[in-house]
């Protein structure tokens, strides 16, 4: 019996050290060398800090800068609670949203929904509509847009709010990846965008279009994905070359 105890124990101490310690260090090296900025996290450094990662969706919101696709993670854009909504797409909640009372006793958006995000998008970027009824009468007392009131005219049983845009959207635009994280956009979605964007940083549209292409990645090995289009190493360019000092 010990001496198979023994072999038991040296087989252990010699996987440990083959699997444990050996292996890791040698790939970890190999990644180093071969894949330094991969093995890294693919980390994006500006100003001599590092800024983020290209493989990490941040949220954008001012009208300078592209924005990316919304996001479930946590609060939004979470790294430590990357996930999707997990609502199928006859929910309610995924389509016209939801709200809840918080602890003061407000009444909040629990959750946005499709619709919501549709209205945002077209009067950001100012793409035509059709509705029900006048969005004026959703505006709070200082001329903004109460998204409250709006998710209840969504949610409302006898006449819901009908809300169209006179064009298709990119699904991406206000629909959310199942990780949250998703550090790209269609080269559809950054082209509506593009002439907010421009207006913004009072630049012609032109002039920030090859900085669209510069960021768009093809798809792997040529077939592989969509073209896609990095929203963090697209609005670190437009920082480079139209500072909003300027």
């Amino acid at each position: 019996m010990l001496k198979e105890l023994g072999l038991g124990f040296r087989l252990t101490l010699a996987l440990t050290i083959l699997t444990g310690l050996l292996y890791p260090a040698v790939m970890t090296g190999l990644s180093e060398l071969i894949f330094s900025k991969q093995a890294n996290g693919s980390l994006v450094v500006a100003g001599g800090k590092v800024v983020g990662s290209s493989l990490i969706a941040q949220g954008f919101a001012k009208p300078e800068y592209f924005h990316p696709r919304p996001s479930a993670a946590g609060s939004g854009y979470d790294a430590t609670a990357s996930g999707g909504t997990n609502l199928g797409p006859t929910s309610a909640k995924l389509l016209y949203g939801t709200t809840k009372t918080d602890t003061t006793g407000k009444e909040i958006v629990d959750f946005d929904g499709i619709s919501l995000r549709i209205v945002h998008y077209c009067l950001d970027n100012d793409i035509p509509y059709q509705a029900s009824v006048p969005l004026d009468q959703f505006k709070d007392s200082q001329g903004n847009l109460d998204d409250v009131k709006l998710v209840k005219a969504f949610n409302d049983a006898k006449a819901p709010l009908q809300f169209t845009p006179k064009s298709p959207l990119p699904q991406d635009a206000v629909t959310a990846s199942s990780s949250g994280l998703d550090p790209h956009i269609s080269p559809a979605n950054a082209e509506l965008q593009l002439a907010r964007v421009a207006k913004a940083r009072r630049v012609p549209s032109e002039r920030v279009t090859p900085l669209i292409s510069q960021a768009t990645e093809r798809p792997d090995w040529g077939f592989i994905g969509e073209p896609r289009v990095n929203v963090l190493l697209l609005n670190l360019a437009l920082d480079k070359n139209f500072p909003l000092s300027q």
